[in-house]
């Protein structure tokens, strides 16, 4: 029906007025499927570059999680073989103690016992972790120990310290595990707690027979290394904690800038579900008017 000139602003603006409601209820209708505010940042306003914000640090933090994650199963990996390490240097100090206090001790016997325990020694060292070498700095690549005697000739007391048997370099690994804090975790096997436990193997399985001054040195030597290789056990331990510690941090911001995003992208699905209703009522009459006033003509008024 046309409307009449009398009633067509009113018409106009109420029809105006029922479009923006109906454009209202389809938007709402979308959070209620949905229970977000929008499906892109455009809809979010003033609060877009704040959800855009949170996402990017969490996406950082999980990168941090990341790192911490492989760095601690690196450290893990190490503290073992140290762990290993502190056996075989155990049991090289018994040895050491109960040929030094025996007149009948067998040289050959410990001798071959030595050069045994220099071949554990040795591949503990040169333990790989994801098929990389986790002793040698940052040469990851190449195994940063070898005790062939062309890398590291038999020794003769007295000693003098000598890590001719490293391959590696001097850098120590560290990971990152937030925006201003590394942990340090590395440990080389030129360590002096190392080079003295080879060392003492070196002198003990060359030389035969054993003097009272090589067994001495190479015992004294010996407990040395286990008071040192026990200390890099404790830091590597330290370490350990430290990135679970962090990686925990940063685990829980995670949860709080998701929880965050979610409180500014998400909606009250009942309360939007309560909008929805009173918008519906309110477009009902709306269009209930309308009607109404596009049907008034003078002939209403002359009746």
């Amino acid at each position: 029906m046309i409307s009449r000139v009398s009633t067509f602003a009113m018409s106009e603006q109420m029809i105006n007025s029922a479009m923006r409601a109906q454009s209202t209820m389809a938007n709402e209708q979308l959070q209620e499927a949905s229970g977000q505010v929008s499906a892109d940042y455009g809809g979010l306003g003033s609060t877009s570059q704040q959800v855009i914000n949170l996402q990017v640090s969490v996406s950082r933090s999980q990168s941090y999680v990341d790192a911490s994650t492989s760095a601690n199963s690196k450290v893990q990996v190490m503290e073992s073989s140290v762990t290993s390490i502190t056996d075989v240097l155990t049991q090289l100090r018994s040895l050491l103690t109960g040929a030094s206090n025996s007149a009948t001790t067998n040289a050959a016997n410990v001798t071959q016992s030595a050069q045994q325990m220099m071949q554990e020694f040795s591949s503990l060292l040169n333990t790989q972790y994801a098929g990389e070498y986790v002793f040698g700095g940052s040469r990851t690549t190449a195994a940063p120990v070898d005790v062939s005697s062309t890398s590291y000739p038999a020794m003769t007391s007295p000693s003098t310290a000598s890590t001719s048997y490293y391959q590696g370099d001097d850098q120590t690994a560290s990971v990152r595990v937030s925006d201003t804090e590394s942990v340090s975790y590395g440990v080389t096997a030129d360590n002096p707690a190392f080079e003295q436990g080879l060392r003492a193997l070196n002198l003990v399985a060359n030389n035969s027979p054993l003097t009272t001054a090589t067994l001495d040195e190479a015992l004294n030597l010996a407990s040395t290394a286990l008071d040192a290789a026990t200390v890099i056990q404790a830091h590597l331990g330290m370490a350990s904690s430290a990135i679970q510690s962090a990686s925990s941090e940063q685990t829980s911001y995670q949860n709080f800038a998701k929880t965050l995003g979610s409180d500014l992208t998400g909606v009250d699905v009942a309360s939007v579900t309560a909008q929805l209703s009173t918008y519906q009522a309110q477009l009902t009459a709306s269009y209930s008017a309308i009607a109404k006033i596009q049907s008034l003509n003078l002939a209403s008024y002359l009746h």
